[in-house]
């Protein structure tokens, strides 16, 4: 059994609370320990000095597409973007074609998962068949098959009677369900945030209200249920102040924001690009301010890409039939370096938190930590390598990147799965498609 050595890097793991320049030892596919292991011997060292260790980044919102879309994105190039990113482990949305709506459809995910043997992949099943919010999915089915979570994705879940039943229903399997926070009616025909900008502009508006009406009703939903209830996509600073207000009462809610949420603006609208075409929309600089604002002071625990990839000729449309969607695999730690780190809105313990045990707890996975015994997903970051994005070199097929040509600092140089190396920065990559 191989015993790997990481030596010198500032090993960071909000599981365990240490943030320490120590040793990380590796011993087959699981981690051996933090700090000096005088009784192991390693057959391979890494000089991590002037690095970051931690977990393996874990992103929950990912949409990948396969089967259905594959010309927007697959499992395999999806996989090979995480890693780039410096993600060991996404969770995949249910948005694709037939819906990921039976225990055949979650175990597909497993089984193309495998055969790119890139990142892991986790299911997230649909709450209700075919995604039409009508009757329920096989909700155990799904979870036998191995879903870890349940959302109807980009849809929202009209009815309050099914969402009950949905919360009621996966709370028997201690499982959450997620709610993509719009009102299908105040949304119709929206483009992008409504405000000054979108009367500026003569485009139909996304009102904060739309999403903050779902969230409401979805709190005391959960309430009343007891079931758990994660809000995906927060935007808004109404959303922001309900959630904290739910969690003061004990609501068992959890909430996730987007890097282009709590970086950009709906004034990026203002030159009719679809590569700023998102949903939830970009919103006002207020919004900003609040995210980040929930960020610092915990009522937001999760940050996760968003990643929507979509074949470039789909974006290249006019605005009005483009579709919403941005990605994010691989643009999702500088980003946040930038906004976050830079800006001092968290330190890196925070943030690390929010990329790693934040989405374990919500997926009831056991990844996410460094613990002695843990499965050895790690990932090291250089904090100080500058680069400048460029789509084009991405390992995903998408190419409607919001931060296309911004200079940068900070990316993954190693990773692990499973305790096998599977990306290093700057070495040939192997033939992914």
């Amino acid at each position: 059994m191989t015993t790997l050595c990481i030596r010198n890097g500032r090993v960071i793991d909000p599981a365990q609370k240490i943030d320490q320049v120590a040793d990380l030892w590796v011993r087959g596919f699981t981690v051996a320990g933090v700090g000096p292991r005088p009784d192991l011997k390693a057959d391979r060292v890494l000089d991590a000095a002037g690095k970051i260790v931690c977990p393996g980044l874990i992103d929950m919102h990912v949409h990948l597409r396969e089967p259905g879309f594959d010309e927007d994105e697959t499992i395999k190039t999806g996989t090979a973007a995480a890693l780039a990113g410096g993600v060991t482990s996404v969770a995949c949305l249910p948005d694709t074609e037939p819906a990921l709506d039976t225990q055949a459809s979650a175990e597909f995910v497993y089984l193309q998962a495998e055969r790119a043997g890139n990142a892991n992949v986790f299911p997230i099943g649909a709450v209700t068949k075919g995604r039409l919010g009508v009757e329920l999915a096989e909700i155990g089915g799904l979870v036998d098959g191995g879903a870890v979570a349940f959302t109807d994705a980009g849809k929202p879940i009209a009815s309050a009677e099914i969402m009950r039943r949905a919360l009621e229903y996966c709370k028997m399997f201690d499982k959450a369900v997620l709610c993509h926070p719009e009102d299908p009616d105040l949304g119709k025909g929206g483009l992008m945030n409504e405000g000054v900008e979108s009367m500026r502009l003569g485009l139909r508006g996304l009102p904060a209200a739309g999403e903050e009406i779902v969230v409401f009703r979805d709190l005391a939903l959960a309430e009343l249920t007891g079931g758990r209830l994660h809000v995906l996509n927060v935007s808004t600073a109404g959303s922001v102040e309900l959630i904290r207000q739910a969690k003061a009462r004990g609501v068992r809610v959890t909430a996730s924001v987007c890097p282009h949420h709590f970086t950009l603006t709906d004034a990026r609208m203002n030159t009719f690009d679809s590569a700023y075409k998102v949903l939830p929309p970009l919103r006002t600089e207020r919004d900003v301010a609040a995210l980040r604002d929930g960020l610092r002071d915990g009522t937001i625990d999760v940050i996760a890409s968003g990643h929507s990839p979509h074949a470039p000729e789909k974006k290249m449309r006019e605005l009005d039939t483009a579709p919403f969607g941005v990605i994010g695999l691989e643009t999702l730690v500088p980003i946040c370096v930038k906004s976050l780190i830079e800006t001092e809105v968290l330190t890196w313990p925070q943030l690390i938190a929010k990329l790693t045990i934040g989405p374990a707890r919500v997926l009831g996975s056991d990844r996410g930590t460094l613990r002695t015994g843990a499965v050895a997903d790690v990932t090291v970051l250089d904090p100080a390598v500058e680069w400048t994005i460029d789509p084009a070199k991405f390992r995903s097929k998408g190419r409607n990147c919001p931060f296309a040509g911004e200079k940068v600092r900070g990316r993954a140089v190693t990773v692990l799965v499973g305790g096998v190396s599977k990306y290093q920065l700057g070495q040939r990559e192997r033939d992914l498609f």
